[in-house]
């Protein structure tokens, strides 16, 4: 499984590559499960009520070797890897259960009316990750709950501000339609890129909203918890960067696809990983 997360060679291989050996297999395996979910539901297109259904069943059956986990029962092999993280790590069965009901909502759910609806979403998607994350890496201060959460929040949201282009291809619109009003643009005007001042502003809110979950979740962070979570202030790292490239470009997600370069990803996952591992030989 762990092929599945390091072949892409994604902002999270970076997170976990400096990681001990057993942390680094455990992590990967739960993402892998994430990444299962995750693609389930992912298609290029709006999808067929045909195949919404299969695809729905899929999740059941997710579900299914998700309950059985936890009531102690046989599993299928694929699923024991996970199993023995669960069981290893002690994480809560309704993350994972709300991650998979947060996943099957993008095969019903295209448009979200207010941010509150959005950020319940961004919870179920990416909140969890990060609270069944902090479950391996290891934490002792009930505010690194916040943390995690928090770093979801401000990690998803990076992520629908630079894949503008890509949702509305598949007829998905994530940005708050009350914040599309508030800018006095459309949803017609958002599917025919339309890119002027209206938008350029409506995007640079949601820029600055992100930014503020990034600050509320360093201002969660306890110092003595950066020895054992560096992994996710790298990914805090990588996708500020992601956000600031982002900003310089004036927001033309609809003829550019940002990304932060490889050399500057390794060099802040070192930068890191070094900066942690000085910081617990003090403690």
């Amino acid at each position: 499984m762990e092929a599945l997360v390091t072949s892409s060679m994604t902002s999270f291989y970076y997170s976990f590559s400096l990681l001990p050996r057993e942390i680094r297999q455990a992590i990967t395996t739960l993402y892998s499960f994430c990444q299962t979910i995750d693609q389930i539901v992912d298609a290029s297109t709006l999808i067929a009520d045909d195949d919404r259904q299969q695809r729905r069943a899929k999740l059941q059956w997710w579900r299914e070797q998700v309950e059985a986990i936890y009531g102690s029962r046989s599993v299928v092999p694929i699923v024991r890897p996970l199993a023995h993280v669960i069981e290893r790590y002690a994480i809560p069965k309704q993350y994972l259960l709300t991650l998979i009901d947060g996943c099957e909502r993008d095969l019903f759910q295209q448009r979200y009316p207010t941010f509150a609806e959005l950020k319940d979403y961004c919870y179920s998607v990416a909140g969890v990750v990060g609270l069944m994350s902090i479950h391996v890496f290891g934490y002792r201060y009930p505010e690194t709950e916040e943390y995690a959460v928090n770093l979801g929040y401000a990690l998803q949201l990076t992520n629908i501000v630079r894949d503008v282009w890509e949702d509305k291809e598949r007829g998905y619109i994530y940005l708050p339609l009350e914040d599309l009003a508030r800018f006095h643009y459309s949803e017609d005007e958002l599917m025919a890129e339309v890119y002027d001042d209206r938008f350029i502003e409506l995007m640079r809110f949601q820029a600055r909203r992100a930014r503020s979950y990034y600050s509320r979740a360093r201002a969660a962070l306890h110092p003595d918890e950066r020895a054992t979570l560096y992994p996710a202030e790298i990914m805090d790292a990588i996708y500020y960067r992601l956000l600031e490239k982002i900003e310089l470009g004036n927001f033309d997600v609809f003829r550019r696809r940002y990304r932060v370069r490889t050399a500057h990803k390794m060099w802040l996952a070192l930068k890191i990983w070094l900066y942690a591992k000085m910081f617990s030989r003090r403690q």
